[in-house]
């Protein structure tokens, strides 16, 4: 029986098992996800199985770097107890070395092989969250003393030391993009919503609603872009002219909230 990735991909999303086990399991079942989950409850995989539909507010943010990229990955799990626990934190850092050392795919292999078995060690649903991998001239990085947001830039110019203070800038005051023009329509569209009924309450004629519209949008989306953001350390520049001729090539900023 031909399995599609979509139902194998929701098999996964429901037990944390490999790919290989859902589809296995999903064929033998021909087809039936309720099936291949008792099925994968009789391989000794019930644990996953059973933990899967829990929420996952806590877990962990790990950063592995070299001297040309740096790997963040995200770990989730249920309880801040379990993340502090010894072996969710060393899985965590053998897929971000995975990533860093080998790529992508052999980080995801890394988590499919050891993630079940720490659901069943631990009895929380642990899952694989954020991925990140990124390369430039001039990198930079910061996890929290908490491990619960990690920031990395790229730049291309400046110094490691640029670069490492626009990742706690940014741990700090959580930019959305790097330029105001990468904030999407979508977001915007959503806090003109806002703004009509503000404006509203506020009694502002319909007639000035464009305008000031206009220079909410501006502001909104240059309090979302890195670069127009003050600077944390010198509030007196924003964080383009702290870089000067320096660029912001790659960000990438996760949390576990």
């Amino acid at each position: 029986m031909n399995i599609s990735a979509t139902a194998i991909a929701s098999l996964r999303a429901r037990t944390g098992v490999s790919i290989s086990a859902c589809k296995e399991a999903l064929e033998e079942a021909g087809g039936d996800e309720e099936k291949a989950i008792e099925l994968l409850r009789k391989r000794g995989l019930s644990q996953a199985a059973k933990k899967a539909a829990r929420d996952q507010a806590e877990g962990l943010a790990f950063i592995a770097e070299d001297a040309s990229k740096i790997a963040i990955v995200l770990l989730r799990c249920e309880t801040d107890f379990v993340a502090r626990d010894d072996n969710f934190q060393n899985t965590g850092n053998a897929i971000v070395d995975a990533l860093l050392n080998q790529g992508e795919a052999a980080a995801k292999q890394k988590a499919e092989t050891m993630i079940p078995e720490l659901v069943q060690k631990l009895g929380e649903n642990i899952t694989l969250g954020e991925m990140h991998l990124i390369e430039g001239a001039t990198l930079g990085s910061y996890l929290h003393s908490n491990a619960k947001i990690a920031v990395a830039i790229a730049l291309d110019g400046g110094t490691k030391d640029h670069a490492r203070d626009l990742a706690m800038h940014a741990a700090a005051l959580s930019p959305k993009v790097i330029s105001p023009d990468e904030v999407t329509a979508d977001l915007v569209e959503k806090e003109k919503e806002i703004w009509k009924v503000q404006l509203s309450n506020e009694s502002k004629p319909e007639a000035m609603w464009d305008k000031i519209m206009m220079g909410k949008e501006k502001k909104f989306r240059e309090e979302s872009a890195l670069l127009k953001q003050n600077f944390v350390k010198d509030p007196t520049k924003t964080i383009e002219q702290y870089l000067g001729d320096a660029k912001v090539t790659k960000y990438v900023r996760v949390s576990v909230a």
